[in-house]
């Protein structure tokens, strides 16, 4: 959800949804739950066996940031929609589309009247306004809180202390009817509400957990398709169970899945071979041993990887602080090998921070990508200049600098080519590597902890701009000091302009070749995975914007 998700937008393409959304509904979501209901009619076992590679940090939706987390609170609590299949909107919470102002501004929602809450509790329209004054409070410290600061109206003084969360434009006006006032219309309004941040909480039961909220499967409610179970807060497996509570209960055809962590891809290859799990992903060597596998399959997402470069760290200026000396390393590692040698999955190198295939041209329909074509490239002449500069602009000979990673099996091998990388094509650079698990490493992120840190986003919903706010000055995930006004000007622009659609269009192009020209990141590639998914698993689904997967339509058929 992060991230490290979370793809996602305005020139909104035609499947525009991944790290999260899209629109429509109808008639492809009713099929999908006629098949999934006959299905549902077998008598197999209907328990799937899946592995993560990092573990559950987080269940409070208002504080999640990360695809992990974003992928279990989708399938354990749902919003006003969600996505289904095809990656169009469908109703969810909600009982039928909100009539919608004239000017745009407000929203009237019907809270379905047979949804409930795990602990039988209604959910109703305070459900929604409580969770979304809790992500706009200053205190929350909600990391995703821009993504209600000037969509929902009064969010933003909120945030910034002037107005009191109660004030937010969130309105009951009975218990099952939620009225919502916009700063601005916001074209994928609907596609903001299928994404953590907006998901209903519960407040009795918040205010009753306090400081345990979230940090376990017995301090969390659920109002989704599943429930989880037997997650400690730390531990490196989970169950989700199906919801008998849940509105749509006779679509959801999975009793249980059992979530395994697993670093190694070598285990995990032993785990799926032995019939004990049912999907994994791959990487390096391992994609090319099973060439020619019918259940080797490649599943395109819109994250983006990229290293960043953390300008203050303790409170003290770091040698990235130095635009030549970021400019330097972004340039000075060989993308196209890191994506043949390393990774082997079908990712390609990036050399701009906006993916390929997410968002269109409104007047031309040209995809983003292409229009803004590359602009941080692999040239090791022009690095060693910069790093050249940079130095005696620094008054040193060398510096050394230590790059954060995940550790898994995949994450080392990365951040180990990237070490031989520059070091090797920028004498005087000395790096030094640290791999840790992946809530370890959010930690260090938030507290700006890392000089580099190997990173990542996937989009929330199919728009630039989902990916280019991360970097303005001020927004909660930027955690890398990287400042410069020109970009903030243009990213507000863009954030507040839905009436001149092109003229939006060109100040987020400008706007990415401004962070690129300055190393404000190093992009790196953007990931596709292999994947091994046995033949009898049906109807898993994966998104290209929003949580990665859906397990609602999901079911086993004609295992052996």
């Amino acid at each position: 959800m992060n991230r490290n998700k979370l793809v996602s937008l305005l020139g909104l393409t035609a499947t525009s949804a991944l790290v999260l959304a899209a629109c429509g509904g109808g008639s492809d979501g009713d099929t999908a739950s006629t098949e999934s209901s006959t299905a549902g009619s077998s008598s197999e076992e209907q328990v799937l066996n899946i592995i993560e590679s990092a573990e559950l940090p987080n269940m409070d939706s208002a504080k999640s940031t990360d695809v992990v987390s974003g992928t279990v609170l989708n399938n354990v609590n749902e919003g006003l929609y969600r996505q289904n299949p095809d990656n169009e909107l469908e109703l969810a919470m909600a009982a039928e589309e909100p009539e919608v102002s004239e000017d745009g501004l407000t929203y009237t929602f019907k809270i379905r009247e047979d949804a409930v809450w795990s602990n039988g509790d209604p959910v109703t329209a305070d459900d929604f306004i409580y969770a979304w004054a809790r992500l706009a409070t200053p205190e929350t410290a909600a990391e995703y809180s821009y993504m209600i600061d000037g969509v929902v109206k009064n969010a933003s003084a909120i945030l910034t202390g002037e107005m009191e969360p109660s004030e937010l434009g969130a309105t009951a006006v009975d218990d099952k009817t939620l009225e919502v006032q916009l700063e601005k219309a916001v074209p994928y309004f609907k596609d903001l509400l299928t994404l953590p941040m907006f998901l209903p909480q519960n407040e009795a039961f918040v205010t009753e957990q306090g400081d345990k909220y979230a940090t376990n499967s017995d301090t969390v409610l659920y109002n989704g398709p599943f429930v989880l179970d037997e997650w400690d807060g730390t531990g490196l497996s989970w169950v989700l169970n199906k919801n008998e509570d849940y509105w749509d209960k006779d679509t959801v055809v999975l009793d249980t899945i059992n979530v395994d962590v697993v670093k190694e891809t070598s285990t995990a290859i032993n785990l799926y071979d032995t019939g004990a799990v049912d999907r994994i992903t791959l990487s390096g060597e391992y994609v090319q041993t099973k060439q020619g596998d019918p259940e080797l399959k490649t599943q395109p997402t819109s994250s983006v990887f990229y290293f960043k470069f953390n300008q203050e760290r303790n409170g003290e200026e770091t040698p990235l602080a130095n635009e030549n000396i970021r400019k330097a390393i972004a340039m000075s590692f060989d993308k196209q090998a890191f994506a043949d040698t390393v990774l082997q999955n079908g990712s390609i190198p990036a050399n701009g921070l906006v993916p390929a295939e997410l968002a269109s041209d409104p007047a031309s329909g040209e995809d983003f990508r292409e229009q803004s074509g590359d602009l941080l490239t692999f040239d090791v002449e022009q690095a060693q200049e910069y790093f050249k500069k940079g130095l005696e602009e620094l008054g040193v000979d060398s510096i050394n600098l230590e790059i954060l990673g995940d550790d898994t099996e995949n994450a080392k091998k990365s951040l180990e080519f990237m070490q031989a990388q520059l070091t090797s094509n920028l004498p005087g650079l000395e790096i030094s590597l640290r791999n840790v698990p992946f809530k370890v490493r959010l930690d260090a992120d938030t507290k700006q902890d890392y000089d580099l840190e190997m990173a990542g986003w996937g989009a929330d919903y199919g728009d630039p701009i989902n990916f280019l706010e991360l970097f303005h000055s001020e927004n909660g995930n930027n955690k890398s000091s990287y400042s410069n006004a020109d970009y903030d000007a243009l990213v507000e622009s863009a954030q507040t302009n839905v009436t001149d659609l092109e003229g939006r269009w060109e100040d987020m192009l400008e706007a990415e070749k401004i962070l690129m020209e300055t190393g404000g990141i190093a992009p790196i590639y953007q990931r596709a995975y292999s994947v091994l998914e046995k033949d009898y698993l049906k109807d898993y689904t994966s998104h290209l914007t929003g949580a990665e997967y859906s397990y609602k339509w999901a079911s086993i058929e004609g295992k052996e």
